[in-house]
């Protein structure tokens, strides 16, 4: 570009060339990056196919923790069932327990109480 241009054509052709070497540079940077794209698709395939990998790798791992968190939790509810059974199994023997001390007790009491009948009875023949 001229510093002083003299009159309108010139400042016209000075835009001109000026759009035209503009446009230059883009033609030769699009060539170029045309010249690449091979490479560049190659690199976004492997990195798509790497994510694609990561995120197979998370779900898997995420499947497996939760099956062992699945199992875990299925241990615990069977060791709480057991534990409850056992609990009432015990209530149970210890009720059984006391019904037949409490048995025992009232048979115990009857016995005495025949006893003295039969020892009154005696006393009064």
């Amino acid at each position: 570009m001229r510093s002083n241009p003299k009159n309108f054509s010139d400042r016209q052709q000075d835009s001109a060339r000026s759009r035209a070497a503009q446009l230059a540079r883009a033609r030769a940077r699009l060539q170029e990056l045309e010249a690449t794209r091979p490479q560049r698709d190659a690199e976004r395939a492997r990195i798509a196919a790497e994510r694609a990998a990561r995120e197979e790798a998370r779900r898997v791992e995420r499947e497996a923790r939760l099956a062992r968190e699945k199992a875990e939790l299925q241990a615990v509810e069977i060791a709480r069932l057991e534990a409850e059974r056992a609990a009432e199994e015990e209530r149970t023997r210890a009720h059984a327990e006391h019904m037949k001390s409490l048995a025992d007790l009232l048979a115990a009491q009857k016995d005495a109480r025949d006893k003295r009948y039969a020892a009154r009875k005696a006393r009064q023949r």
